[in-house]
């Protein structure tokens, strides 16, 4: 019953006259598709192409835009989504609170005992391992391979450190 409301309220095909007419409404929804698509790409060109968009800060400000105009359309209903804005539970809520699980104290220093003990099981291998992992990445080579078997020795914040010595982090502008 779901899937059937979902097809007929949210994918909008019912929509039509007669869905079942074949090829002409899927040619015409691919059209106009299309033709956002190439109103999208006139636009990213008209600011420089891409990295001229990304230096204007286009790309981000027109998703932020699109988000925030379904956001509206999701919750003044106008947008139908099954079990979000139509068709809700008449007894409440459809999801309850969740309670988050927490680790004790006892855990935490447990897991850090365990991490210590790891680095100094492995301290003789986990420097080998870890320079083959920069080698690997210097050489453009297979990295999974070797992050394979460095996981043996190595501990992810290790391993990510090493990365991070090697290409850097990224860091978003804003």
């Amino acid at each position: 019953m779901a899937i059937q409301l979902i097809i007929n309220r949210e994918w909008g095909l019912a929509t039509n006259e007669n869905p079942n007419q074949g090829s002409f409404i899927v040619d015409e929804l691919t059209d106009l598709v299309e033709e956002a698509v190439l109103k999208e790409f006139e636009a990213i060109s008209s600011r420089g192409g891409v990295l001229g968009a990304m230096e204007t800060g286009y790309q981000r400000g027109k998703i932020q835009e699109e988000s925030l105009y379904y956001e509206h359309k999701k919750h003044d209903g106008s947008y139908p989504i099954i079990g979000v804005n139509t068709f809700l539970n008449p007894k409440g809520e459809a999801q309850q609170e969740i309670e988050l699980a927490r680790s004790t104290e006892d855990e935490k220093q447990g897991q850090l005992t365990r991490l210590a003990e790891f680095h100094g099981r492995n301290a003789g291998e986990s420097a080998k391992w870890l320079a083959k992992l920069q080698q690997a990445v210097i050489d453009n080579g297979n990295v999974f391979a070797v992050l394979v078997d460095a996981v043996r020795y190595c501990s992810l914040g290790q391993i990510t450190t090493a990365l991070y010595d090697v290409g850097g982090q990224y860091r978003r502008s804003m």
